[in-house]
């Protein structure tokens, strides 16, 4: 008999049974692995320790460096917010001191300041550099365009010079060095805006300052942050001109006052170089003369300059330090030129005569520039010198006739003959018992006597007239009323302008200045009158602009004296030049 049986092939039984090990295997496995893991993560953990412990800087729980880092940056920044309180440009000032000056709560506000202008001066050589290149960049150029870049690469040299003067003197704490140390600043801020003007009668003036006027923008911004520092100094206040000595600031030394005051036909008068168109001189140009003085004179150096016309244009450069012109007098010795902006020549590039040498003299010449009022900006003489004197000198031209540019000035018993804007400039400057005459302008124009330039309301600067005569010249007297005359404008956003015990005629309309452009400067201005005299005096229907003052008080007034506003007894003592100390000794009616 048969039967069926069910049978599993040998292959699938082991196939099972290997199956059954697997799994064994696997539960094993899933059962060591965490254990493992967790033996290894013990292991990884005592390692790292123990190695941290020899350098806990590494260890994760070592938190203290990192909040001390954040600790340090807070206090530096809280300390630069601090010091920067007052600064126009107050985030640039926190975050440049926060980054130059490191542990700046252990720095002296000198310190601070000193660092500031480095870090200014390394910008101002960048920004040269980045100038003299752009005549490579940009191939077709004006000859204005390209006078106007030269006339920069000259305003940063001075730049330069004149900071790194000012963090010397800032070394020496004396109130003098300090308000030194400010007119450096204010100088140097005044160059920059003079680098742009240049470029003002340009077609393509957007396209060139694209360059460089970010760049400028910055520098004056760190200036203007480096004088609200040092505001913070004592014995750096308003009265920042010093005093007056004889007549005259005592930076005129007695030798010098003497010098001012001797005639030149006196035998006593020793010249040492003479110039005379006849051959009578060692030279017959003032320019072979110039050439000749020494560079870095410490003592005085005295020109004659004998009577004639001498049409040259002369420069005074920096180098040529203490160097004293002398004329024959008003109208007998003249420095004729005829360079303006029409042909060509920037504003600042015109002037006839141009003076940068520090300590200047001149006493008994006209320096005049005859382009006439249809060529517009043309300058009859620039000065940049500081304790720079000029006496019984008279300057003419028509419009921007006197520009006084910078630094720290002084004129006495000088006329000025001009028609718009015709004293400009962001100097620290007084006029003393001078006659400053209006011209007649051209159709449609109008007489400005004054346009002073102060950019920022820490800078030392402004033009100061005091016991001066204000008139029409003998052009204008017949036709007076065919033009209107007012005795400044505002050119900067702070300009300044006062005018003391001073006689003002008939031509000055009855609201006294004139505006810009709309309200601008209105607001930050400072403009003054204080006990002038004559008919176009009263001050009844003066502007109302919030920034001027129809009666200066006499605490006021004296601020602008030579002794408060040029440091005047410091420099003008030994140059024999008469000059006021204060306002109680112009008492004299002079008309």
């Amino acid at each position: 008999m048969s039967h069926c049986a069910f049978t599993i092939p040998p292959s699938t039984t082991m196939h099972t049974n290997l199956t059954s090990e697997t799994h064994k295997r696997r539960r094993l496995i899933m059962l060591v692995m965490p254990l493992s893991a967790l033996l290894l993560l013990a292991l990884t953990v005592s390692s790292f320790l123990t190695f941290t412990n020899h350098h806990p800087s590494l260890s994760l729980f070592a938190r203290r460096p990192t909040s001390h880092l954040h600790i340090h940056k807070r206090l530096q920044t809280e300390n630069a917010k601090l010091q920067c309180a007052g600064a126009l440009y107050h985030d640039l000032c926190i975050s440049t001191l926060t980054r130059i000056v490191p542990d700046l709560s252990s720095k002296s506000l000198p310190d601070i300041i000193s660092a500031t202008v480095s870090e200014t001066i390394s910008d101002v050589r960048s920004t040269d550099f980045n100038v003299t290149n752009i005549r490579r960049k940009l191939p077709h150029l004006t000859l204005l365009e390209i006078r106007a870049l030269e006339d920069c690469h000259s305003l940063f040299l001075d730049t330069v010079s004149q900071l790194k003067s000012a963090v010397s003197d800032l070394s020496k704490s004396s109130s003098s060095k300090y308000n030194n140390f400010r007119t450096m600043l204010s100088a140097a801020m005044t160059n920059q805006d003079t680098c742009l003007d240049g470029f003002a009668g340009s077609k393509s003036e957007v396209k060139i300052s694209r360059h460089f006027r970010k760049a400028l923008k910055g520098i004056s911004r760190q200036v203007s942050n480096s004088l609200a520092l040092l505001k913070k100094i004592n014995g750096t206040g308003e009265s920042e001109y010093g005093r007056m000595s004889g007549g005259f600031p005592k930076w005129v030394r007695r030798s010098d006052r003497r010098l001012l005051q001797t005639t030149t036909n006196e035998t006593t008068l020793t010249y040492n170089l003479v110039v005379a168109q006849d051959g009578s001189g060692n030279f017959t140009t003032i320019g072979e003369a110039l050439y000749a003085a020494p560079n870095a004179s410490s003592t005085r150096f005295v020109i004659y300059i004998k009577a004639g016309a001498y049409y040259e244009y002369v420069e005074v450069i920096n180098k040529k330090t203490n160097i004293m012109f002398v004329g024959d007098g008003i109208g007998k010795t003249l420095i004729k030129g005829n360079r303006n902006v029409v042909d060509g020549w920037t504003t600042f590039r015109s002037a006839t005569v141009i003076v940068s040498g520090a300590k200047f003299m001149a006493k008994g010449i006209t320096i005049e520039n005859y382009a006439g009022p249809s060529k517009h900006q043309a300058v009859a003489m620039r000065s940049g010198s500081d304790f720079s004197v000029f006496y019984q000198c008279s300057f003419v031209a028509y419009q921007d006739t006197l520009y006084v540019h910078s630094l720290r000035q002084f004129y006495r018993e000088c006329d000025v003959y001009g028609t718009v804007d015709f004293i400009f400039g962001n100097a620290a400057v007084v006029f003393q018992k001078s006659n400053l005459y209006a011209r007649q302008p051209d159709p449609n124009q109008k007489n400005m006597f004054t346009a002073q330039g102060r950019d920022d309301p820490n800078q030392n600067t402004g033009i100061s007239i005091l016991e001066c005569k204000i008139a029409a010249g003998s052009e204008l007297i017949p036709n007076q009323t065919l033009f209107k005359s007012y005795l400044g404008r505002p050119w900067k956003l702070y300009s300044r302008t006062v005018i003391m015990r001073s006689y003002i005629g008939d031509l000055i309309e009855p609201a006294g200045w004139l505006e810009w452009d709309g309200d601008f400067a209105l607001s930050t201005l400072y403009y003054g009158e204080y006990m002038n005299r004559g008919p176009g005096s009263n001050t009844s229907a003066r502007v109302t602009w919030p920034g001027y003052k129809p009666v200066l008080n006499e605490t006021e007034a004296s601020q602008f004296t030579v002794g408060n506003f040029l440091q005047g007894n410091e420099w003008l003592n030994g140059t024999s030049v008469p000059y006021y100390l204060d306002l109680q000794q112009n008492l004299t009616v002079w008309i």
